[in-house]
């Protein structure tokens, strides 16, 4: 092989760069209250199971960049992932969960913060959405959080732990799909990836994968029907 053609090949080795987004695992909410941002929510037994088995599946390869919501719940699902690898997990406040005006509230049809008149005032537009961060915001701030991920492990792969609805409206951006949407569709499960290749700064494909699927609980997987009782992934 001439020695242009080595240099040319290992020029485009270097321009592509894989950034996985991975939902944190399961989190300890034995109240079923939407967390959303607050402080204090920490993985469960089975969500720290979650996230030894996405470091387990992320052994061996050529990740060079670890980042996670500064949230507990994300970075304990970092924590394994990048001690694997020998990295350390930095934080993103970009990767967050989005805002949301339930936060600390159950919420449900029929109970929870909807039986209350006073709140209805936050179901006026499910476009935007009126209850909470504007889906614009949130594919701002992840591009941006997904942009920084891609420059600080160039040629090689970055993990960056994030939130349900931000992957999934980012992922929707990318894909070209409208933002509103039903959140009972998010292909987005607990300890799953959402992985955006990029062949220089421009993404050029997005795969999805559920390494822990065999872990989490078949009511919180994408499209299951809503379980009476069951353990409620709000926050997510």
């Amino acid at each position: 092989m001439s020695e242009e053609k080595s240099e040319a090949r290992s020029q485009e080795k270097k321009d592509i760069t894989v950034v996985h987004l991975l939902r944190h695992g399961e989190v300890e909410n034995p109240t079923g209250v939407l967390y959303g941002r607050l402080p204090g929510y920490h993985l469960s037994d089975l969500g720290r199971k979650m996230a030894d088995r996405v470091a387990e599946y992320f052994a061996g390869r050529d990740i060079t960049y670890v980042v996670a919501s500064p949230l507990e719940r994300a970075q304990e699902t970092g924590a394994p992932v990048a001690a694997v690898l020998g990295l350390e997990v930095a934080s993103d406040e970009r990767l967050i969960e989005a805002a949301n005006s339930f936060q600390g509230k159950t919420f449900g049809v029929g109970d929870g913060a909807l039986r209350h008149p006073g709140n209805w005032k936050y179901l006026t537009n499910p476009f935007r959405p009126s209850w909470g961060e504007p889906y614009v915001d949130q594919v701002v701030r992840m591009m941006a959080a997904l942009g920084a991920a891609r420059d600080a492990a160039r040629g090689h792969e970055a993990v960056c732990v994030s939130h349900q609805l931000p992957i999934w409206t980012v992922r929707s951006f990318v894909e070209r799909r409208r933002l509103w949407h039903d959140p009972r569709k998010r292909q987005c499960t607990l300890a799953s990836l959402t992985s955006f290749t990029y062949e220089g700064d421009k993404i050029i494909s997005v795969g999805y994968s559920e390494p822990a699927r065999d872990l989490v609980p078949a009511h919180l997987l994408a499209g299951a029907k809503p379980v009476k009782g069951a353990s409620k992934g709000f926050g997510a």
